[in-house]
């Protein structure tokens, strides 16, 4: 189990990931997202997500500018969106990024999600950007299990991460076996299913028991279930909070106490009927 914030999974290519890291999804281009990040970074955190839909790479770059933090120390993400896959469009998708972040590498680069029809055409924009050493791993989200198995099918590089949505009302179990056997690194995006789960009651008991909040005990959930997150925040103490988690643990109970609130359900989209 990570131990400190700056603990890294290994991914199947020898790149070290951290396994918490900061998702900067609707935080705002400019000062919020600047701020948001260089706390972060102040704090501890060695890893931001970012996609070019998001609409602040440049002040996600800006930020790891101005912060002290060297470059080789960072662990960087950003996606390609979906009306700019396809194989010649990603590679120009990817020099867009790469200038708003100033940046000369990404630490990874991911698929936002499976079009249909452009996927594997994407992909392959992405082994050739990962072979020329733009991109320190790449991966994939919002894939399923049988988008997978239709990638690899044909892919010479097998992705290294698939980021979904993943929460105690979307365990997403059968994925993660499948991720774990393949090799492929699971990562959750809206962890704490964007606030919806503070109150349940499940959730509220455990926090009381081991003195944590319950956006902690979620996020521990996350790591002990060999999950890389990503919450997202922009408030400095929050930031805090949510990374305050190396310094307790769930025991087995406590953790299929919380599996058991899988209802399958999802706050965004769900990838076999999106309307790309």
């Amino acid at each position: 189990m990570p131990k400190n914030l700056q603990d890294t999974t290994i991914l199947h290519n020898g790149v070290k990931m951290p396994w918490f890291g900061l998702g900067v999804y609707k935080a705002e281009e400019g000062q919020e997202v600047i701020n948001a990040v260089k706390s972060a970074l102040h704090h501890g955190y060695r890893s931001v997500d970012t996609a070019s839909l998001y609409q602040n790479e440049e002040g996600v770059g800006k930020a790891i500018r101005e912060s002290e933090v060297p470059r080789e120390d960072l662990f960087i993400t950003t996606k390609v969106w979906n009306n700019d896959q396809g194989y010649a469009s990603t590679i120009q998708a990817f020099e867009t990024s790469i200038e708003k972040l100033g940046l000369d590498y990404v630490d990874l680069y991911l698929i936002h999600w499976p079009v249909a029809g452009k996927y594997k055409d994407t992909w392959k924009a992405l082994e050739k950007l990962y072979k020329d050493g733009r991109i320190r791993a790449i991966g994939v989200s919002n894939f399923q299990i049988h988008h997978l198995q239709d990638l690899i099918s044909t892919a010479e590089i097998k992705p290294m991460v698939n980021q979904v949505e993943y929460h105690p009302s979307l365990t997403q179990e059968e994925l993660n076996t499948f991720c774990k056997q393949e090799g492929i690194q699971l990562e959750a995006w809206a962890p704490l299913k964007r606030g919806q789960l503070q109150d349940n009651s499940t959730i509220v008991a455990l926090a009381d028991k081991h003195k944590k909040t319950p956006a902690q005990i979620i996020l521990r959930w996350d790591l002990q279930n060999g999950v890389v997150t990503i919450p997202k925040s922009v408030k400095e103490e929050r930031i805090i909070e949510n990374a305050d988690i190396f310094d307790f643990e769930l025991s087995t109970e406590d953790m299929n106490q919380i599996s058991a609130l899988n209802q399958n359900e999802r706050t965004g989209a769900d990838p076999d009927n999106f309307n790309f």
